[in-house]
């Protein structure tokens, strides 16, 4: 596999990471059915992913990046449905969430 690919894998299993902490949130602590079948459809398939992604990136990297897609994705997706508060304070420490994953793809 080519690092091209191992990082799309990434990139797809940090969005599917987002999708999964958004479904345990509609799941109720699993307790509606639906949603926690599609909490473990995408817990399976982001672990998957990484790991397929991990037998080419470092691991240091890759899982920090991973972890850096998932918390600024889903606290974006918190405030767009949920409504969590946005404060100055939560978009500067998201935006620099963001510059390290900048930082360690461009290393």
């Amino acid at each position: 596999m080519s690092p091209s690919v191992a990082w799309l894998m990434l990139m797809i299993a940090g969005a599917l990471d987002v999708g999964w902490a958004i479904s345990m949130k509609y799941a109720e602590g699993y307790t509606r059915i639906g949603w926690s079948i599609v909490s473990l459809v995408l817990l399976a398939a982001f672990v998957f992913l990484l790991g397929r992604a991990l037998k080419v990136l470092e691991v240091g990297v890759a899982y920090s990046v991973w972890t850096g897609i998932g918390a600024a994705g889903t606290f974006v997706m918190g405030v767009v449905l949920f409504g969590e508060t946005l404060s100055a304070i939560k978009l500067a420490g998201i935006a620099l969430v963001l510059m390290g994953i900048a930082a360690l793809k461009l290393a």
